[in-house]
């Protein structure tokens, strides 16, 4: 084999230490402080080395592949799994060597590392959906509070952290007991639909261990909603700081709502479509300015790095894998990029769907395959349209279900025709 990167070195990264193997040179270790980190850039230089590769080892990566880019080298951050090593070779010292190896042959492919904007915005995205998560923690930690004093509204009411729920559940942490007293903080459409179910709800039997934990739930509750808040707000600003660098295109639509967790962001919808050069991703089935913004900070906007939708589609891990032992089909479900999942979770919703000519598609494989595989295949494709309405500029336009069954019926009729050809057997309408 024909070496395809000179002057490459391989980098192996722990908690505590680095180890560096440049060829025909022995293996350097440094410690993992800033100014040892220092130290193994002006070592590199010193051996001129040109490019490096290395493992995405948990977050310890982020600040050495920072450094190395600034100071000018062509930094591979490569999958773990591509870098395996054979049997009886597994140390520190020889994996950064087979790293090496593999990356002067040209046997490992880049990561995709988001940088600038992108990069900014999925720290404070992350963070907001790690937020979002320990808040729905305590709403089950309100709920329960609730049900062990026999308060029963989260049977009665969608979501007790809605205003009316939020109003009562401070009233008796305040000390109101009288559940008319109670009923009348409701909105006033809430207790025609259901003020007598809420007062028969409300008729509780309070402990002192269950206030104690309703009233540390809610704190916590309120909490991580602020922080929420918060990370909205530092989106906002971000967007703000690029605003005037990007052209201008309006909407032209109205924008879908957004039912849960909508982020606090002002002209979300219009920041999106600036950076996107006027493509609305909403024009799909089942995205909102929300997931788009989540999809936009996993992804970014030049999706062209990606040389087709199949490409797109096995990165996500949506694209069908050859994974059979035997009889046995192995899982591959570790290593899935986020964008992926944020796919499935889109597809699992327009499986619910009665309108929509994906959820159609979906509930038919569901039916013959099950759900899991019906959903990979709803979110591949819903993944392939993203892809071609980001690339290709092709828009994207719902006929519905009943273009969907005319279509099945289209080649099922062909289909026929086509057996009653090979059998010699003629078709009556």
């Amino acid at each position: 084999m024909e070496k395809i990167h000179l002057h490459s070195a391989g980098i192996d990264i722990g908690s505590r230490s680095i180890y560096i193997g440049v060829e025909g040179k022995p293996v350097r270790s440094f410690g993992t402080f800033t100014s040892e980190f220092h130290q193994a850039v002006d070592y590199l230089r010193e051996n001129g080395v040109l490019t490096v590769a290395m493992e995405a080892t948990g977050s310890y990566w982020i600040i050495l592949y920072d450094i190395l880019r600034a100071a000018g080298f062509d930094v591979w951050l490569v999958d773990g799994r591509q870098t395996k090593q054979v049997p009886g070779r597994k140390t520190d010292v020889k994996d950064c060597q087979w790293i090496n190896q593999l990356h002067s042959f040209g046997l490992l492919n880049r990561c995709y590392v988001a940088e600038g904007l992108v990069k900014e915005l999925r720290g404070y995205q992350r963070l907001r959906e790690d937020h979002i998560r320990s808040m729905s923690m305590y709403i089950n930690h309100m709920q329960k509070a609730l049900i062990e004093m026999n308060i029963r509204l989260p049977e009665v009411l969608s979501q007790i952290q809605g205003a009316s729920g939020l109003a009562m559940i401070d009233a008796i942490l305040s000390g109101v007991r009288d559940p008319h007293q109670l009923v009348s903080l409701c909105h006033s459409s809430l207790i025609k639909n259901k003020g007598e179910e809420l007062v028969k709800a409300l008729e509780g039997f309070y402990t002192q261990i269950g206030l104690f934990s309703l009233g540390q739930a809610l704190e916590g509750y309120k909490f991580y909603k602020k922080q929420i808040q918060n990370c909205d707000a530092k989106i906002g600003e971000v967007l703000n700081e690029y605003h005037d660098t990007l052209p201008e295109n309006p909407s032209k639509q109205p924008r879908k709502p957004i039912r849960h967790n909508k982020p606090d962001v002002k002209g979300l919808d219009q920041y999106l479509l600036k950076i996107f050069d006027g493509k609305d991703a909403t024009a799909l089935s089942g995205i909102t300015d929300y997931n788009w913004l989540q999809i936009y900070t996993e992804t970014g906007a030049d999706l062209s790095r990606w040389p087709s939708e199949k490409h797109f589609t096995s990165w996500l891990g949506l694209s069908p894998g050859q994974n059979n032992s035997g009889k046995r089909q192995k899982s591959k479900s570790k290593g899935r990029p986020k964008a992926g999942h944020l796919f499935r979770v889109t597809a699992q919703s327009l499986l619910q769907s009665k309108h929509i000519a994906l959820g159609a598609f979906g509930r038919r494989l569901r039916a013959r395959k099950g759900p899991s595989i019906a959903i990979k295949a709803v979110a591949r494709k819903l993944a392939e349209q993203y892809w071609r309405l980001m690339v290709r500029g092709k828009e994207y336009v719902e006929k519905g279900v009943e273009h969907y069954i005319q279509q099945l019926n289209h080649q099922k009729m062909r289909q026929l025709q086509k057996l009653a050809i090979e059998l010699e057997v003629e078709l009556i309408a």
